[in-house]
């Protein structure tokens, strides 16, 4: 059963699921979704075809798999992202 949710919030899980950096643990870790949660989504929510590249796409990705990366991003951000404080986005001291 999909969690009902608003329509921003299912626009930016799709957003995040077809984002290849972007781990399936991340949007689990923001929206308390799981995997199989986010294809139900995906499958209604996008046309068949649409659905069918995108499963072909992330089918087996180790981008898509927190286990499977051969790299670490520290809580799910670039490296070089600034910290935000606040609502301010701290900047770059020339």
């Amino acid at each position: 059963m999909i969690p009902v949710f608003t329509t921003i919030e299912t626009d930016r899980i799709i957003e995040m699921a077809w984002e290849d950096r972007t781990p399936f643990e991340a949007i689990k870790f923001q929206f308390s979704i799981s995997e199989q949660e986010v294809i139900s989504l995906m499958r209604t929510e996008l046309k068949e075809s649409s659905f069918k590249r995108w499963r072909k796409r992330v089918q087996g990705r180790a981008a898509k798999h927190e286990q499977k990366r051969v790299f670490t991003l520290g809580r799910f951000k670039c490296s070089r992202q600034r910290a935000i404080s606040g609502n301010k986005i701290s900047k770059r001291v020339q």
